[in-house]
């Protein structure tokens, strides 16, 4: 228990580093991976073609891989991000990629006699999306929007390839020093309590909302 004590402040360190790459890239990539959804709603082949192949790129290859990427291939034509900001870009791209299929599918569900009706009322497209369209198809996917925000945890813990002092990071560092496994079951613990509070929050959220059965 005294060692647990011991290497628990680094570990908590690397904590709120991990809920620092969560928080940001949630708050980035929902809100782009609603504008694409509505993007792709319109009929201009290019941008469909443009759209369809950034979605079957990111969804087709390992998040591991575009890490990668993003942080050891850019450099080599002159693009260059430091650690975190590169692990920021690349989940945002990756996220956004599968938030925006998930809005898509809720688009396609609403009727289109809701479109029919706005024109009726003389609403804008804006107006038209942001009070009648949006409203029910956050409704629709929540659910798997918050199934996505679980993975993100989870998924967060990728960012120790690029050398991010996350808590996965942090956990073996001070499992390979002291040649122990406790740091990593610690580190388990800890993310197993995150999740079963995005959990909770989901749960709560859902009734908020009072989602479609």
């Amino acid at each position: 228990m005294s060692y647990v004590l011991e290497v628990l402040p680094a570990l908590l360190n690397g904590a709120v580093v991990t809920l620092q790459v969560f928080f940001i890239v949630i708050v980035l990539s929902i809100p782009l991976g609603i504008v694409l959804a509505f993007l792709m709603q319109i009929k201009f082949k290019p941008l469909n073609w443009l759209l369809t192949l950034y979605v079957w790129i990111m969804r087709g290859t390992p998040l591991l891989l575009q890490l990668i990427f993003v942080y050891y291939v850019l450099p080599s034509v002159g693009i260059v991000f430091d650690r975190l900001p590169a692990a920021i870009l690349a989940f945002t791209l990756n996220y956004a990629a599968y938030f925006a299929e998930i809005f898509r599918g809720g688009i396609l569900a609403i009727p289109k006699g809701q479109y029919e009706a706005a024109k009726m009322l003389k609403l804008s497209p804006f107006q038209t999306i942001r009070y009648i369209i949006l409203p029910q198809v956050v409704k629709i996917v929540l659910p798997s929007i918050f199934n996505e925000i679980i993975n993100l945890v989870k998924d967060s813990s990728l960012v120790y390839v690029l050398g991010v002092g996350d808590l996965l990071l942090e956990s073996r560092t001070a499992a390979n020093r002291d040649a122990t496994l406790a740091p990593m079951f610690v580190a388990g613990a800890i993310y197993l309590i995150l999740v079963g509070l995005v959990t909770v929050a989901s749960k709560n959220i859902e009734k908020k909302f009072n989602y479609y059965k």
